[in-house]
């Protein structure tokens, strides 16, 4: 049980309320976005810019922390730091990072031992060379390579490649062969974004490890 951006069908996405919505679920895990501010700092943000999710516009790579921190993330919410999430998540819920840009890997795997978080943690991307970026700097990070709705020629090449844990598919790309191929691997699937109740069952009789819902309470 996976809540989206924390629990984004019951908070404003990527916020801390949303990750006390998720905790109050009792999910096992959260999912959250990041991307680098123009100074260096990690935020969770879902797009590269600020439009659709806070009070104001602009690039996120062209803002501050203290600029992005002033906003209004929705409902009274600022955009939170990673270390604010991982403070919040605690010992109770464990993370996938979703790394949005290239050149973030590093920073966050530095963060994340820094600050200890004692829980399960898992990075995840489109973006291969980031991967391939926390795998050199953490050779026992758990990885989750996510693939588009559009699936690669070889969609086991990546995963083999980095070593990686686990994968994120689209829902709507699962097949029994699909799964079962990654399964012989020893490989876990997760998938996203899985909100309407039909789509959880079915998901849940596939034999998908982990289902990924804005509304994980529904799972």
């Amino acid at each position: 049980r996976i809540g989206h951006r924390g629990a984004a069908g019951h908070a404003p996405e990527n916020t801390l309320a949303a990750i006390w919505k998720a905790r109050s679920f009792h999910a096992d895990l959260i999912e959250i976005d990041l991307r680098a501010t123009s100074d260096g700092h990690l935020v969770l943000l879902h797009d590269d810019t600020i439009d659709r999710t806070t009070n104001k516009s602009g690039h996120v790579s062209e803002m501050s922390l203290e600029q992005i921190q002033r906003l209004d993330a929705g409902n009274w919410q600022r955009v939170p730091t990673l270390e604010e999430a991982l403070d919040v998540a605690g010992r109770a819920i464990g993370m996938i990072l979703e790394l949005k840009v290239e050149g973030i890997g590093n920073e966050a795997c530095a963060i994340v031992k820094r600050t200890g978080f004692p829980g399960p943690l898992i990075y995840a991307s489109f973006l291969m060379p980031e991967l391939q970026r926390v795998r050199q700097t953490d050779p026992d990070a758990k990885i989750m390579v996510l693939q588009h709705r559009r699936l690669p020629p070889d969609p086991v090449a990546d995963v083999v490649a980095l070593d990686a844990s686990h994968v994120g598919l689209h829902f709507s790309t699962v097949t029994p062969m699909l799964l079962q191929t990654y399964h012989n691997l020893g490989r876990q699937v997760f998938v996203y974004t899985v909100n309407e109740s039909q789509d959880i069952q079915r998901m849940r009789n596939l034999g998908v490890d982990g289902i990924i819902s804005d509304f994980p309470d529904r799972i």
